[in-house]
C-alpha cells in the first residue's frame, strides 16, 4: 500500500478502516470538531468573551484548531485521488475541492484566514458565523448522521419537489392575502415580499399574532392556507419518516458494508477480497 493510499484510508473514516490509527485520529478530530464548535458558542458569552484568561484560550484553541484543520484539508487534497470519483489527477481534485465536504472543509478554515487580511469588521461579524460549518463535518463520522445524510440524498428528488411545491403555495396564499388585507391594514399588509412573512408563519402554524387578517375574506382564506400547510409540510415528513425506516431495515436484510466512494452495499466475499487486496499491495 502507497503512503497517499495509506493517508487517505486513515481519513476517510469507513467500516474498513475503522481500527488502529485511523480510530485515533477520527476520534481526535471529531472531538477537536465539538470543542470547537463549543468554544465558538461560549465565546458569545459577554463575561467569557470579556474575561481575559477565557478570551485567550478562546483565541488559542482556535489557532490550534484551524492548524489541525488546515493540515487535514491538504492531507485531503492530495489523498483524494485515491477516491475513484477523483482519480483524474488535479482534475480530480478541483472536483473534490467544488464537492459538498471539500466546500465544508473550505469554509471552517477561510473565516480565520479572512481575517488576518481584513479590518472590515461587519464582514468578519458575517464570517464568523461560517466557523459553525465545522460542525457539519461530523456527519463524516457520526453513523446516525450520516443515516440522515443517505435518506436526504436518496430522497432528494422528491423532497426538492415538495419544497417546490410549498414555495409555489407560499407565492400564491400571500400574494392573494396582500389584495385581500392591504386596503385594510396598509401598515401591516403593505407589500408581497411583507406578507410572506405571513404565509410563512401561518402555513407552518407557529403564528406569532404580528400579522393576521381581519376581514372574513382574510380570515377564511387564511383559514385554507393553514390546513392547506399542515398537509403540505406533512409530505416532505412522510417522505424522510419512510426513508429513515428502509435505511434502519436495509443493513439487516444484508450482510456487509456500505461502500465510501459508491454508496453501495458490498457483500461479505467482496469484502475478503477488498482485504486481501490490500495485504498483497
Amino acid at each position: 500500500m502507497t503512503f497517499r493510499k495509506r493517508v487517505y484510508s486513515t481519513l476517510e473514516f469507513s467500516s474498513i478502516g475503522r481500527r488502529g490509527l485511523s480510530l485515533y485520529i477520527n476520534v481526535g478530530l471529531v472531538t477537536v470538531i465539538v470543542l470547537n464548535s463549543l468554544a465558538i458558542i461560549l465565546h458569545t458569552v459577554p463575561e467569557l468573551a470579556q474575561h481575559p484568561l477565557y478570551n485567550s484560550l478562546f483565541q488559542d484553541f482556535e489557532i490550534f484548531s484551524v492548524f489541525i484543520f488546515t493540515i487535514e484539508y491538504f492531507l485531503r487534497i492530495w489523498s483524494c485521488p485515491e477516491n475513484p470519483r477523483y482519480k483524474d489527477g488535479w482534475r480530480g481534485r478541483l472536483r473534490y475541492l467544488f464537492s459538498f465536504w471539500g466546500i465544508i472543509d473550505f469554509l471552517a478554515i477561510f473565516p480565520f484566514y479572512f481575517t488576518l487580511f481584513s479590518s472590515e469588521f461587519g464582514i468578519i461579524r458575517i464570517l464568523r458565523v461560517f466557523r459553525l460549518f465545522r460542525l457539519f463535518r461530523v456527519t463524516r463520522y457520526a453513523h446516525a448522521l450520516k443515516l440522515i445524510r443517505d435518506v436526504i440524498v436518496e430522497h432528494k428528488e422528491e423532497l426538492l419537489l415538495c419544497f417546490s411545491f410549498i414555495i409555489f403555495t407560499l407565492l400564491i396564499s400571500s400574494s392573494v392575502m396582500y389584495y385581500l388585507e392591504h386596503s385594510v391594514q396598509p401598515e401591516r399588509f403593505k407589500s408581497i415580499p411583507a406578507t410572506l412573512w405571513w404565509g410563512v408563519i401561518t402555513m407552518t402554524t407557529t403564528g406569532y399574532g404580528d400579522m393576521y387578517p381581519v376581514t372574513a375574506a382574510g380570515k377564511f382564506f387564511g383559514g385554507i392556507v393553514l390546513i392547506a400547510g399542515i398537509a403540505l409540510f406533512a409530505l416532505p415528513t412522510g417522505i424522510i419518516a419512510s426513508g429513515f425506516i428502509e435505511q434502519i431495515r436495509r443493513p439487516k436484510r444484508k450482510k456487509g458494508i456500505r461502500c465510501p466512494h459508491c454508496n453501495e452495499w458490498i457483500d461479505a466475499q467482496t469484502l475478503k477480497h477488498i482485504h486481501k487486496s490490500e495485504k498483497e499491495d
